[in-house]
């Protein structure tokens, strides 16, 4: 076996020397190819801004599954969204939990949709995942708090289209992220009293559910003990 194996590689020595040059010729060719693929991807990303050329590229590589999307090590929303006060950070807070059904950090595409449901703006399946791709810096699918404060902070920057449905669920919470010396902001949502307030709603559909529970616990209890008594009634 081994001088069959010894004898196959000689005899393939053998073929790359007689054919060298054309060898070599498929070497260049290949090595051109790949040099051209790399000017064309140059070329089409020179164009763009340093900001659009460093994202296309990530891209490509996290589609290309040569690189996994970043996760910040630490986000403090406070220092990075300066342009909120606390107060509307814990709002955002609390309304990006109220949606995170999954409580896993994130609200997915099936999580925004009924999100949107309750703030009776419901979307189409392609306008969901519009709605992430706004703001999906990372490109997984689903929107993470940082992302979620994106949200607001160009709903309150004017840099939101009219018929974004991002724009829809900013101007439809409880949130008000009107703020002096931001472009759009002073009055960005003055129309915002006579919006749907989602999160409320929200809560007073689970509130009703609760106080509808214990009615009907209360119910049974004294039919329980009615009956106890005619029972009693008929013993004695």
């Amino acid at each position: 076996m081994a001088s069959e194996e010894l004898a196959q590689k000689l005899q393939r020595r053998l073929q790359l020397e007689e054919s060298g040059p054309v060898a070599e010729g498929e070497a260049a060719a290949k090595d051109e190819e790949a040099a051209g693929d790399e000017a064309e991807r140059s070329c089409l990303t020179a164009s763009a801004g340093a900001e659009l050329s460093a994202k296309l590229c990530r891209r490509q590589d996290i589609n290309e599954g040569a690189a996994q999307p970043r996760r910040a090590a630490v986000f403090n929303p406070y220092t990075e969204f300066k342009e909120f006060s606390r107060r509307q950070i814990k709002d955002m807070e609390r309304m990006f939990r109220l949606y995170d059904s999954g409580r896993d950090g994130y609200i997915d595409l099936m999580e925004l949709k009924l999100m949107m449901e309750k703030l009776g703006a419901p979307q189409t399946h392609l306008g969901l995942k519009n709605m992430i791709k706004e703001v999906d810096e990372d490109f997984d699918g689903k929107l993470s708090f940082r992302e979620f404060l994106l949200i607001f902070h160009k709903a309150a920057a004017g840099e939101l289209e009219e018929d974004s449905g991002l724009l829809t669920l900013a101007k439809l919470s409880e949130i008000d992220v009107s703020i002096e010396g931001v472009k759009g902001a002073k009055n960005f949502f003055e129309a915002k009293v006579q919006a749907l307030s989602s999160a409320s709603k929200f809560e007073a559909e689970i509130k009703a559910e609760q106080d509808e529970r214990k009615r009907e616990e209360e119910e049974r209890k004294h039919r329980r003990a009615a009956f106890r008594e005619l029972k009693s009634a008929f013993t004695h």
